[in-house]
C-alpha cells in the first residue's frame, strides 16, 4: 500500500531525543512537507526542530497534538507515560505509535480507553540522518512506509520478537564503552588521544560498513575473514570470551529482556 504523506498529519506527545531524531530525519524525506505537531514540553526541542522545518508547529499542549493530528507518537520516558496517556482524550480514529518499548500494548490500550489502531516502534538516533534500523511490531504499512523512509524497518510478527529487538538496541551505550575502554587503554600506553579516537572511529566505522555491505554473511563467518589462525585477533577475542566478555554481555540481555518482559 503506498502512503500519501500529504494525507495525514503527524503529532508527537513528548519532544526528546527520539522525537527529535525522526522529525530531523523526515525533514530529508518525501515526508518533509507532511504537517508535524509537536508537544511544547520541551521547547528548547520544538522551537528548534520548528526553525529548521516549515512543516512543522508547536501546539499549545498534549491535547491540541491530538486534537490536529492523525497520526500520534507517544514518545515519553516510561515512568510517565501512564500519567500522560491517561489524561488524553483519544479519537477512535486516531492511528497510534508508542516508542515506549517497555510497555505492553494491551496496558497503553487501557489507558487510551479508545479502539484505536496501536503500534510499537523503537526508532533510534541515526534515523535523523536516514541510517540505521527501526523495530516494528505488529506489521503494519504506515509504519513500515515512514521508517524505512527513515532507514530500515524491520517488521515482526509477534511481541516476542520486538521484545527481542528491544534488547538488542541497549547495545549502543556498550558500543561505545568499548571504544571508550580502547582509548583509555590507548593513552594509558603513551598514544594521543587525538591519534588514538581518530582511529578508533575509523576503524569501527569501517566495520560497519563491512557488516551493511554484507547482508547475508553471518556474523560468526566475518570473525573468520577479519581473524587469522593464531594470529593477533583470533587472540583478542579468544581472552575476550575467556575473561568473561561473552558471558558477561549475554548476562546483562538476559537482564534487559527480564525488564521488558515484566
Amino acid at each position: 500500500m503506498e502512503i500519501d504523506p500529504k494525507r495525514m498529519t503527524i503529532g508527537f506527545v513528548g519532544t526528546g531525543t527520539i522525537a527529535e531524531a525522526v522529525v530531523t530525519g523526515l525533514g530529508k524525506t518525501a515526508f518533509c512537507d507532511t504537517p508535524v505537531m509537536l508537544s511544547p514540553r520541551n521547547a528548547g526541542v520544538a522551537a528548534r526542530l520548528a526553525a529548521a522545518n516549515r512543516n512543522v508547529s508547536i501546539a499549545l499542549g498534549n491535547q491540541d497534538v491530538l486534537d490536529r493530528s492523525d497520526l500520534v507518537f507517544v514518545a515519553v520516558r516510561p515512568q510517565i507515560v501512564e500519567e500522560v496517556v491517561r489524561s488524553l482524550r483519544f479519537r477512535p480514529d486516531h492511528h497510534v505509535i508508542s516508542f515506549v518499548a517497555v510497555t505492553p500494548m494491551d496496558q497503553l490500550l487501557a489507558w487510551i480507553d479508545q479502539p484505536v489502531r496501536l503500534g510499537l516502534a523503537i526508532p533510534l538516533p541515526f534515523v535523523a540522518d536516514l541510517q540505521g534500523a527501526t523495530a516494528i511490531y505488529p506489521p503494519d504499512e504506515v509504519s513500515h512506509a515512514l521508517f524505512s523512509a527513515l532507514g530500515t524497518a524491520i517488521q515482526v510478527e509477534n511481541r516476542a520478537e520486538f521484545e527481542l529487538l528491544a534488547v538488542a538496541s541497549c547495545l549502543m551505550a556498550t558500543y561505545f564503552g568499548i571504544l571508550d575502554a580502547t582509548s583509555t587503554w590507548l593513552q594509558s600506553q603513551g598514544l594521543s588521544g587525538t591519534a588514538g579516537d581518530a582511529y578508533l572511529r575509523q576503524l569501527f566505522s569501517g566495520l560497519a560498513h563491512t557488516a551493511s555491505a554484507n547482508p547475508v554473511a553471518r556474523f560468526d563467518e566475518l570473525i573468520g575473514e577479519h581473524s587469522t589462525r593464531g594470529g593477533l585477533n583470533e587472540q583478542v577475542l579468544e581472552d575476550f570470551r575467556a575473561f568473561g566478555g561473552t558471558a558477561a554481555l549475554q548476562r546483562a540481555l538476559d537482564r534487559i529482556l527480564a525488564r521488558v518482559r515484566l
